[in-house]
């Protein structure tokens, strides 16, 4: 169950950052600095891989999910949650399922 909530609180950190209205000020201000930046910012895979990072990181602060500080969890976690992200925000947008039939 804990890599359930994991998963779900990385795609929706992600979300946020990569799609909310919320950091477009962001986005936009770090795209005229830095290209590395402004590519991370746009990316569900490359910014869910930091935010699994992070979580990860602040996992003692929170009862939802529990694990080790290692760098092996560090990885794992960030890889995780870049790949689970990407792949729910692919499937998922503002108008719900993106179901693509047959043509």
């Amino acid at each position: 169950m804990e890599l359930i909530y994991f998963i779900l609180c990385a795609y929706g950190v992600t979300s946020i950052i990569v799609y909310s209205h919320i950091f477009k000020f962001m986005r936009q201000e770090v795209s005229c600095w830095w290209d590395w930046a402004c590519e991370l910012l746009h990316c569900p895979m490359c910014t869910g891989f930091w935010v699994g990072v992070f979580l990860c990181g602040i996992n003692g602060y929170t009862e939802l999910f529990t694990f080790e500080h290692t760098v092996v969890n560090y990885f794992l976690l960030g890889s995780l949650s870049s790949g689970t992200s990407y792949i729910l925000c692919s499937l998922i947008d503002d108008n719900g399922l993106q179901i693509k039939g047959e043509s």
